[in-house]
Protein backbone atom coordinates (compact mmCIF):
# COMPACT_ATOMS: atom_id res chain seq x y z
CA UNK A 1 0.00 0.00 0.00
CA UNK A 2 1.08 3.28 -0.87
CA UNK A 3 0.32 6.29 1.03
CA UNK A 4 0.64 10.18 0.76
CA UNK A 5 0.94 11.76 4.02
CA UNK A 6 0.58 15.74 4.99
CA UNK A 7 1.81 17.19 8.16
CA UNK A 8 1.44 20.84 9.38
CA UNK A 9 0.46 20.90 13.20
CA UNK A 10 3.55 23.25 14.37
CA UNK A 11 5.67 24.94 12.12
CA UNK A 12 7.06 22.37 9.94
CA UNK A 13 5.05 21.63 6.20
CA UNK A 14 5.94 17.77 5.89
CA UNK A 15 4.47 15.94 3.04
CA UNK A 16 5.60 11.89 2.21
CA UNK A 17 5.06 9.08 -0.02
CA UNK A 18 5.15 5.71 1.99
CA UNK A 19 4.95 2.21 1.23
CA UNK A 20 3.25 0.30 3.61
CA UNK A 21 2.74 -3.59 3.92
CA UNK A 22 2.89 -6.36 6.31
CA UNK A 23 0.63 -7.49 8.85
CA UNK A 24 0.18 -5.44 12.19
CA UNK A 25 2.62 -7.06 14.42
CA UNK A 26 5.74 -6.62 12.24
CA UNK A 27 4.85 -3.91 9.28
CA UNK A 28 7.62 -2.84 7.15
CA UNK A 29 7.65 0.68 5.75
CA UNK A 30 10.11 2.29 2.87
CA UNK A 31 9.81 5.67 2.31
CA UNK A 32 9.40 6.50 -1.72
CA UNK A 33 9.79 10.35 -1.05
CA UNK A 34 9.54 12.91 1.61
CA UNK A 35 10.04 17.53 1.31
CA UNK A 36 9.78 19.00 4.22
CA UNK A 37 9.86 22.95 4.24
CA UNK A 38 11.01 24.39 7.87
CA UNK A 39 9.39 27.61 9.42
CA UNK A 40 12.47 27.42 11.98
CA UNK A 41 14.32 30.75 10.91
CA UNK A 42 11.19 32.54 11.03
CA UNK A 43 9.68 31.57 14.48
CA UNK A 44 13.03 32.37 15.91
CA UNK A 45 12.50 36.21 15.74
CA UNK A 46 9.90 35.77 18.06
CA UNK A 47 11.12 33.37 20.75
CA UNK A 48 8.75 30.75 19.86
CA UNK A 49 6.10 29.79 17.46
CA UNK A 50 3.47 32.19 16.20
CA UNK A 51 0.10 30.60 15.31
CA UNK A 52 -0.98 32.91 13.12
CA UNK A 53 2.57 33.40 10.47
CA UNK A 54 2.56 29.16 10.78
CA UNK A 55 -0.54 29.13 8.84
CA UNK A 56 0.63 31.75 6.32
CA UNK A 57 3.51 29.73 5.78
CA UNK A 58 2.28 26.54 5.72
CA UNK A 59 -0.12 28.18 3.14
CA UNK A 60 2.24 28.99 0.89
CA UNK A 61 4.61 25.57 1.22
CA UNK A 62 1.76 23.17 0.96
CA UNK A 63 1.64 23.22 -3.14
CA UNK A 64 5.74 23.97 -3.37
CA UNK A 65 6.17 20.89 -1.16
CA UNK A 66 3.79 18.69 -2.59
CA UNK A 67 4.86 18.77 -6.15
CA UNK A 68 8.56 18.32 -4.75
CA UNK A 69 7.58 15.15 -3.45
CA UNK A 70 5.66 13.66 -6.75
CA UNK A 71 8.75 14.90 -8.53
CA UNK A 72 11.11 12.93 -6.39
CA UNK A 73 8.47 9.62 -6.39
CA UNK A 74 8.64 10.23 -10.61
CA UNK A 75 5.19 11.24 -11.20
CA UNK A 76 5.01 14.03 -13.52
CA UNK A 77 2.68 16.44 -15.04
CA UNK A 78 0.28 15.14 -18.08
CA UNK A 79 0.01 18.69 -20.17
CA UNK A 80 -2.96 16.61 -22.05
CA UNK A 81 -4.93 16.19 -18.72
CA UNK A 82 -7.64 18.82 -18.40
CA UNK A 83 -8.85 20.26 -15.33
CA UNK A 84 -11.94 18.06 -14.28
CA UNK A 85 -14.64 20.64 -14.43
CA UNK A 86 -17.14 18.19 -11.99
CA UNK A 87 -14.53 19.00 -9.19
CA UNK A 88 -13.76 21.95 -9.60
CA UNK A 89 -16.67 23.74 -7.31
CA UNK A 90 -16.14 21.18 -4.92
CA UNK A 91 -12.87 22.07 -4.65
CA UNK A 92 -13.34 25.43 -4.46
CA UNK A 93 -15.79 25.38 -1.38
CA UNK A 94 -13.47 23.09 0.37
CA UNK A 95 -10.02 25.81 0.05
CA UNK A 96 -12.50 28.76 0.74
CA UNK A 97 -10.85 29.61 3.28
CA UNK A 98 -7.15 29.14 1.56
CA UNK A 99 -7.33 31.37 -1.37
CA UNK A 100 -3.88 31.10 -1.46
CA UNK A 101 -3.63 27.50 -1.41
CA UNK A 102 -6.88 27.47 -3.96
CA UNK A 103 -5.30 29.49 -6.67
CA UNK A 104 -2.05 27.96 -6.26
CA UNK A 105 -3.76 24.09 -6.45
CA UNK A 106 -5.84 25.12 -9.39
CA UNK A 107 -2.38 26.58 -11.51
CA UNK A 108 -0.44 23.24 -10.31
CA UNK A 109 -2.13 20.33 -9.98
CA UNK A 110 -5.17 20.41 -12.42
CA UNK A 111 -3.09 18.81 -14.98
CA UNK A 112 -1.29 16.08 -13.00
CA UNK A 113 -1.81 12.62 -13.59
CA UNK A 114 -3.85 10.81 -10.32
CA UNK A 115 -0.57 8.98 -8.51
CA UNK A 116 -0.36 5.90 -8.12
CA UNK A 117 -1.17 6.14 -4.02
CA UNK A 118 -3.60 4.18 -2.23
CA UNK A 119 -4.80 6.50 0.23
CA UNK A 120 -4.24 9.77 1.49
CA UNK A 121 -3.71 10.52 5.49
CA UNK A 122 -3.31 14.11 7.30
CA UNK A 123 -2.74 15.42 10.73
CA UNK A 124 -5.78 16.45 12.13
CA UNK A 125 -4.16 17.18 15.55
CA UNK A 126 -3.20 17.83 18.31
CA UNK A 127 -1.26 20.71 17.78
CA UNK A 128 -1.73 24.91 16.69
CA UNK A 129 -5.50 24.57 14.96
CA UNK A 130 -4.87 27.43 12.42
CA UNK A 131 -2.01 25.51 10.70
CA UNK A 132 -4.25 22.50 11.15
CA UNK A 133 -6.69 23.28 9.20
CA UNK A 134 -4.44 24.25 6.25
CA UNK A 135 -3.27 20.81 5.90
CA UNK A 136 -6.58 19.44 6.61
CA UNK A 137 -8.37 21.80 3.96
CA UNK A 138 -5.25 20.84 1.57
CA UNK A 139 -5.98 17.10 1.95
CA UNK A 140 -9.93 17.17 1.69
CA UNK A 141 -8.80 19.17 -1.83
CA UNK A 142 -6.57 16.58 -3.10
CA UNK A 143 -9.07 13.41 -2.09
CA UNK A 144 -11.56 15.52 -3.85
CA UNK A 145 -9.10 15.84 -7.07
CA UNK A 146 -8.09 12.08 -7.02
CA UNK A 147 -10.85 10.04 -5.80
CA UNK A 148 -8.88 8.92 -2.69
CA UNK A 149 -9.73 7.48 0.53
CA UNK A 150 -8.67 10.00 3.01
CA UNK A 151 -7.84 8.93 6.93
CA UNK A 152 -7.64 11.70 9.69
CA UNK A 153 -4.75 11.12 11.75
CA UNK A 154 -3.45 11.74 15.24
CA UNK A 155 -0.04 13.18 15.75
CA UNK A 156 1.04 11.49 18.68
CA UNK A 157 0.00 8.52 17.39
CA UNK A 158 2.93 9.00 14.88
CA UNK A 159 5.50 10.08 16.83
CA UNK A 160 4.48 6.93 19.19
CA UNK A 161 5.05 4.73 15.57
CA UNK A 162 7.82 6.36 14.38
CA UNK A 163 9.96 4.93 17.35
CA UNK A 164 9.23 1.66 16.02
CA UNK A 165 9.80 1.85 12.44
CA UNK A 166 12.12 3.19 10.26
CA UNK A 167 12.48 3.52 6.36
CA UNK A 168 13.65 -0.07 4.77
CA UNK A 169 13.59 -2.06 7.96
CA UNK A 170 10.76 -4.38 9.66
CA UNK A 171 9.48 -3.10 12.81
CA UNK A 172 10.41 -6.19 15.61
CA UNK A 173 7.47 -8.24 16.60
CA UNK A 174 6.17 -6.45 18.77
CA UNK A 175 5.25 -7.00 22.79
CA UNK A 176 3.09 -5.43 24.96
CA UNK A 177 2.28 -3.40 26.52
CA UNK A 178 4.49 -0.61 25.70
CA UNK A 179 5.20 2.35 27.74
CA UNK A 180 5.50 5.64 25.33
CA UNK A 181 7.04 8.91 26.44
CA UNK A 182 6.58 11.64 24.07
CA UNK A 183 7.86 14.71 24.45
CA UNK A 184 8.25 17.46 22.35
CA UNK A 185 7.32 21.61 22.30
CA UNK A 186 4.32 20.73 22.92
CA UNK A 187 3.60 17.86 24.50
CA UNK A 188 4.73 16.09 27.19
CA UNK A 189 2.94 12.88 27.64
CA UNK A 190 3.36 8.76 29.36
CA UNK A 191 1.44 6.82 27.29
CA UNK A 192 0.35 2.82 27.61
CA UNK A 193 -0.58 0.73 25.05
CA UNK A 194 -1.79 -2.71 25.47
CA UNK A 195 -2.10 -3.37 21.41
CA UNK A 196 -1.11 -1.95 18.23
CA UNK A 197 -3.66 0.85 17.70
CA UNK A 198 -4.83 1.15 21.17
CA UNK A 199 -3.44 3.48 23.73
CA UNK A 200 -4.56 5.23 27.13
CA UNK A 201 -2.97 8.37 27.95
CA UNK A 202 -1.58 7.97 32.26
CA UNK A 203 0.69 10.82 32.79
CA UNK A 204 0.75 14.45 30.49
CA UNK A 205 2.63 17.89 32.00
CA UNK A 206 0.19 19.91 34.11
CA UNK A 207 1.76 23.20 32.35
CA UNK A 208 4.31 23.54 30.45
CA UNK A 209 5.76 21.09 27.75
CA UNK A 210 9.43 19.93 28.52
CA UNK A 211 10.70 21.77 25.36
CA UNK A 212 8.73 24.54 25.46
CA UNK A 213 10.91 24.90 29.06
CA UNK A 214 14.20 24.40 27.57
CA UNK A 215 13.29 27.10 24.60
CA UNK A 216 12.34 29.51 27.47
CA UNK A 217 15.29 29.07 29.87
CA UNK A 218 17.45 29.33 26.63
CA UNK A 219 15.94 32.52 25.94
CA UNK A 220 16.21 33.49 29.68
CA UNK A 221 20.52 32.84 28.73
CA UNK A 222 20.60 34.87 26.15
CA UNK A 223 20.63 32.22 23.64
CA UNK A 224 17.95 32.25 20.36
CA UNK A 225 14.79 29.95 19.76
CA UNK A 226 14.87 26.82 19.39
CA UNK A 227 16.52 26.00 22.72
CA UNK A 228 16.66 22.27 22.87
CA UNK A 229 19.87 22.00 21.02
CA UNK A 230 21.22 24.59 22.31
CA UNK A 231 21.00 24.28 26.05
CA UNK A 232 21.98 20.54 25.17
CA UNK A 233 25.20 21.56 23.30
CA UNK A 234 26.06 23.64 26.48
CA UNK A 235 25.58 21.52 29.07
CA UNK A 236 27.80 18.74 27.28
CA UNK A 237 30.43 21.14 27.21
CA UNK A 238 29.88 21.58 30.47
CA UNK A 239 30.27 17.72 31.24
CA UNK A 240 33.29 17.64 28.99
CA UNK A 241 35.22 20.24 30.99
CA UNK A 242 34.28 18.45 34.15
CA UNK A 243 32.90 22.08 35.39
CA UNK A 244 32.22 22.13 39.17
CA UNK A 245 28.04 21.87 39.62
CA UNK A 246 26.44 24.63 39.90
CA UNK A 247 26.10 26.36 43.51
CA UNK A 248 22.52 26.14 42.94
CA UNK A 249 20.33 23.04 42.88
CA UNK A 250 17.04 23.28 40.91
CA UNK A 251 13.74 21.39 41.60
CA UNK A 252 12.52 18.24 40.15
CA UNK A 253 8.78 19.05 40.34
CA UNK A 254 6.72 16.45 40.61
CA UNK A 255 9.50 13.92 40.67
CA UNK A 256 8.39 12.11 43.78
CA UNK A 257 4.40 12.36 43.03
CA UNK A 258 2.48 9.07 43.27
CA UNK A 259 1.05 9.41 39.69
CA UNK A 260 2.78 9.58 35.71
CA UNK A 261 2.10 13.76 35.52
CA UNK A 262 4.76 16.16 35.00
CA UNK A 263 5.35 20.35 35.39
CA UNK A 264 7.95 22.31 34.30
CA UNK A 265 6.84 25.66 34.86
CA UNK A 266 8.40 26.03 38.75
CA UNK A 267 11.33 24.69 37.31
CA UNK A 268 11.44 27.37 34.37
CA UNK A 269 10.53 30.13 37.23
CA UNK A 270 13.13 28.84 39.18
CA UNK A 271 15.76 29.17 37.11
CA UNK A 272 14.43 32.77 36.26
CA UNK A 273 14.42 33.82 39.72
CA UNK A 274 17.75 32.67 40.23
CA UNK A 275 19.48 34.41 37.08
CA UNK A 276 17.34 37.64 38.14
CA UNK A 277 19.37 37.41 41.28
CA UNK A 278 22.36 36.77 39.92
CA UNK A 279 21.41 40.18 37.32
CA UNK A 280 22.33 38.19 33.60
CA UNK A 281 18.33 37.69 33.05
CA UNK A 282 18.42 37.21 29.20
CA UNK A 283 21.64 39.07 28.61
CA UNK A 284 24.96 37.33 27.19
CA UNK A 285 27.09 37.98 30.52
CA UNK A 286 30.37 36.88 28.53
CA UNK A 287 31.07 34.00 31.54
CA UNK A 288 30.42 30.86 28.89
CA UNK A 289 31.32 28.54 32.17
CA UNK A 290 29.03 30.02 34.15
CA UNK A 291 25.84 29.52 31.28
CA UNK A 292 26.93 26.40 30.70
CA UNK A 293 27.03 25.36 34.03
CA UNK A 294 23.24 26.87 34.27
CA UNK A 295 22.12 24.62 31.32
CA UNK A 296 23.79 21.73 32.68
CA UNK A 297 21.81 22.10 35.66
CA UNK A 298 18.87 22.49 33.89
CA UNK A 299 19.14 19.71 31.59
CA UNK A 300 19.67 17.61 34.54
CA UNK A 301 16.39 18.51 36.35
CA UNK A 302 14.38 18.01 33.19
CA UNK A 303 16.10 14.70 32.17
CA UNK A 304 15.53 13.26 36.19
CA UNK A 305 12.07 13.91 36.22
CA UNK A 306 11.54 12.17 32.62
CA UNK A 307 13.71 9.09 33.07
CA UNK A 308 12.02 8.76 36.70
CA UNK A 309 8.99 8.86 35.78
CA UNK A 310 9.12 6.83 32.62
CA UNK A 311 11.03 4.11 34.24
CA UNK A 312 8.24 3.93 37.30
CA UNK A 313 5.31 3.56 34.87
CA UNK A 314 7.50 0.91 32.88
CA UNK A 315 7.77 -1.01 36.50
CA UNK A 316 4.68 -0.47 38.02
CA UNK A 317 2.43 -1.51 34.45
CA UNK A 318 5.03 -4.22 33.51
CA UNK A 319 5.74 -2.80 29.95
CA UNK A 320 7.53 -4.31 27.96
CA UNK A 321 9.01 -1.87 25.94
CA UNK A 322 9.62 1.85 26.14
CA UNK A 323 8.99 3.74 23.41
CA UNK A 324 10.57 7.43 23.18
CA UNK A 325 9.54 9.88 20.24
CA UNK A 326 8.74 13.75 19.84
CA UNK A 327 11.52 16.39 19.46
CA UNK A 328 12.99 15.99 22.49
CA UNK A 329 13.72 12.53 22.34
CA UNK A 330 16.61 13.46 19.79
CA UNK A 331 18.36 15.26 23.10
CA UNK A 332 21.96 12.57 23.81
CA UNK A 333 21.36 13.04 27.32
CA UNK A 334 17.58 11.58 27.61
CA UNK A 335 19.12 9.07 25.12
CA UNK A 336 22.28 7.93 27.59
CA UNK A 337 20.70 8.33 31.40
CA UNK A 338 17.29 6.59 29.89
CA UNK A 339 19.27 3.69 28.49
CA UNK A 340 21.67 3.33 31.52
CA UNK A 341 19.10 3.61 33.91
CA UNK A 342 16.76 1.12 32.31
CA UNK A 343 19.74 -1.11 32.42
CA UNK A 344 19.94 -1.14 35.94
CA UNK A 345 16.44 -0.55 37.07
CA UNK A 346 14.50 -3.12 34.42
CA UNK A 347 17.03 -4.88 32.51
CA UNK A 348 14.71 -6.97 30.76
CA UNK A 349 12.95 -3.89 29.06
CA UNK A 350 14.93 -2.29 25.70
CA UNK A 351 14.43 1.31 25.33
CA UNK A 352 13.34 2.02 21.36
CA UNK A 353 14.10 5.52 20.58
CA UNK A 354 12.93 7.34 17.17
CA UNK A 355 15.61 8.27 15.03
CA UNK A 356 16.61 11.30 15.04
CA UNK A 357 15.44 12.14 11.26
CA UNK A 358 11.59 11.06 12.64
CA UNK A 359 11.78 12.80 16.07
CA UNK A 360 10.68 15.95 14.80
CA UNK A 361 7.56 16.58 13.02
CA UNK A 362 7.38 14.72 9.32
CA UNK A 363 4.85 13.43 7.40
CA UNK A 364 6.56 9.67 7.49
CA UNK A 365 5.09 9.35 10.86
CA UNK A 366 2.06 10.18 9.93
CA UNK A 367 1.97 7.48 6.83
CA UNK A 368 3.10 4.93 8.91
CA UNK A 369 0.28 5.72 11.94
CA UNK A 370 -2.68 5.83 8.86
CA UNK A 371 -1.11 2.34 7.91
CA UNK A 372 -1.75 0.83 11.29
CA UNK A 373 -5.28 2.83 11.25
CA UNK A 374 -5.89 1.03 8.15
CA UNK A 375 -5.05 -2.32 9.06
CA UNK A 376 -6.70 -2.06 12.35
CA UNK A 377 -9.98 -1.80 10.22
CA UNK A 378 -10.46 1.97 10.27
CA UNK A 379 -12.54 3.52 7.51
CA UNK A 380 -12.23 6.41 5.18
CA UNK A 381 -14.10 9.31 5.94
CA UNK A 382 -14.61 13.21 4.67
CA UNK A 383 -16.33 14.66 7.66
CA UNK A 384 -13.83 15.40 10.32
CA UNK A 385 -11.92 18.90 11.46
CA UNK A 386 -9.15 20.24 12.69
CA UNK A 387 -8.63 19.73 16.49
CA UNK A 388 -5.97 21.43 18.23
CA UNK A 389 -6.88 19.20 21.38
CA UNK A 390 -7.05 15.71 19.84
CA UNK A 391 -6.54 12.99 22.36
CA UNK A 392 -5.42 9.73 21.95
Amino acid sequence: MRILAIETSCDETSIAIVEAEGELNSPSFHVVAETTASQLALHAEWGGVVPNLAKREHQRALVPTLLKTLNYANFKKDPQLGRPASKLGEIEKILERELDVLLEFNKELLNYSVPEIDAIAVTAGPGLEPALWVGVNFAKALACLWNKPLYPINHMEGHFLAAIAESGKSMPNLQFPMIGLLVSGGHTELIISKNIGKYQKIGATKDDAAGEAFDKVAIMLGRPYPGGPIIGKLAEEAREAKLPALEFKFPRPMIDSDDYNFSFSGLKTSVRYFLEKQKILGTDTGDENFIRKVAREFEDAVTEVLVTKTIRAAIQNDARIIIVGGGVSASKFLRKKLTETTAIETPETPVIFTTTKLSTDNGTMIAIAAYVRIKSGDLPHFDFSANGNLSL
